[in-house]
């Protein structure tokens, strides 16, 4: 299992960048060789790239699980046949929302998908049939924004600093693992600092060892 700290294009905000699932991930096309390998040894799975509408910021504006990938409907149609040709066996679904940044208001692993509570009822839908998951409506720390500011694998779950001792409790029932941290030296952000799956997790280089060992308890690296 690897824990990894990594920029990428001199950004430390490696979850922007990174879409990880326990199959898959996806990088962003303007990823240098060097770190799609790291990506890779780190993660332990097969590794595709994608822009979606001209952009790179691959873990802001799509979500995945084991089995599928969920695009907002801006992406270009050579983008989405592009992918769909690397990812032959998942489910590729697009969604057209006013959220369209949805990995930072989606946080799912393989059963389990956690929206932000303003999504519609008709998004709501689409996000359950395209993950094929149980949808929970959730702020967490004050945040709506749940993709952005947790992180979640099948393994185990990270939030945000903001949470609730309530809310924390709450998690633990239904995902077991959960701690509290921070990345890259005390962000919130941090689904946005970091991409982890049940083989690794890689996030930014300013992240501390203290911020690691959070992160890794509750992820079970």
């Amino acid at each position: 299992m690897g824990i990894t700290k990594i920029d990428i294009n001199g950004n430390s905000y490696v979850g922007a960048f990174v879409l990880a699932s326990d199959q898959f991930t996806i990088i962003g096309n303007d990823i240098t060789l060097n770190i799609e390998h790291i990506v890779k040894d780190t993660l332990k799975t097969n590794v595709a790239r994608l822009s979606i509408n001209g952009s790179n910021l691959v873990g802001i504006y799509s979500r995945s699980n084991s089995r599928s990938l969920l695009l907002p409907d801006l992406l270009y149609k050579d983008e989405l046949q592009r992918i769909k040709q690397e990812l032959q066996d998942i489910n590729i679904a697009v969604i057209n929302s006013e959220l369209n940044a949805l990995g930072n208001n989606i946080l799912s692993n393989d059963k389990i998908s956690l929206i932000n509570p303003e999504f519609s009822k008709n998004d709501e839908k689409k996000i359950r049939d395209a993950l094929d998951t149980e949808i929970i409506r959730i702020s967490i720390g004050g945040y709506n924004t749940v993709g952005a500011n947790n992180v979640l694998t099948n393994k185990g779950m990270v939030v945000n600093n903001k949470a609730t001792e309530e809310e924390i409790d709450e998690l633990k029932k239904i995902f077991g693992n959960v701690e509290q941290s921070t990345a890259n030296l005390g962000s919130v952000h941090i689904g946005i600092c970091v991409s982890a799956n049940s083989n690794g997790l890689l996030t930014g280089s300013e992240t501390t060892g203290y911020e690691l060992a959070n992160m890794s308890n509750a992820l079970g690296l």
